[in-house]
């Protein structure tokens, strides 16, 4: 089992709620995985949501 997130995660899960390219730069940078969540959030929002939760729950460390 996994360690519970950090409040800052928690934070950026609910963030990505609205806007989940912004928490996926937070956690990765202008990175591929920032322009994959570009083009997933302008697909659908729904993909655009769990990419960025899948990207918070892999990152290590904090913003």
């Amino acid at each position: 089992m996994a360690p519970p997130s950090p409040t800052s995660d928690v934070c950026l899960y609910f963030l990505a709620l609205f806007v989940p390219p912004l928490t996926v730069f937070f956690k990765r940078g202008l990175k591929i995985d920032f322009w994959i969540n570009i083009l997933l959030w302008i697909l659908g929002w729904i993909p655009g949501v769990l990419h960025a939760w899948y990207i918070i729950s892999r990152s290590e460390g904090a913003m």
